[in-house]
């Protein structure tokens, strides 16, 4: 069953960045804020039809859960806006490692010191080479993109004055 989940978990990392990279180029297209607004629409009409057909009842609701559980919702507006800006500009890979570089950086807080009320699983030697080995794969993407970069403005014609 734990394989099935992270095989499933991996699937949605797929298709965040598909959604990412996406969400960008619409962005580049028709503004930030109006990607942002699309997606959070059809995602307020899909959760809404999920919650009202679907969904059992709950002992709370949003409205008698601590405010701080509430405030990750607004994490997910920072994301989408930063998102949709950023990936046209840096590129697809360079935006997703790092991503997944804040993602894995702020798990291992949580991890490591039971925030949220998790549980604690210590920052041990294994969980801080993930952390390094992931920081170089960032710096090895940004490194190819700025190369890339170099080489095209080299290669680009020169304006006519």
């Amino acid at each position: 069953m734990v394989v099935l989940m992270l095989l499933v978990v991996v699937f949605s990392g797929a298709v965040l960045c598909a959604q990412s990279a996406i969400n960008g180029r619409l962005g580049s297209e028709v503004g930030v804020l109006e990607s942002a607004w699309l997606t959070f629409t059809l995602g307020t009409m899909v959760s809404f039809l999920w919650a009202f057909y679907l969904e059992p009842p709950h002992a709370f609701n949003l409205f008698t859960v601590p405010r701080w559980q509430v405030a990750g919702a607004f994490f997910g507006v920072i994301y989408m806006l930063v998102i949709v800006f950023a990936m046209p500009r840096i590129g697809t890979a360079a935006a997703t490692v790092s991503v997944i570089s804040g993602q894995l950086l702020m798990s291992l807080l949580i991890d490591n010191f039971g925030w949220f009320g998790n549980t604690v699983i210590g920052l041990g030697p294994k969980r801080m080479a993930a952390l390094v080995l992931l920081a170089v794969a960032l710096a090895l993407i940004y490194r190819s993109n700025t190369l890339r970069n170099a080489e095209a403005e080299e290669t680009a014609p020169e304006p006519a004055r």
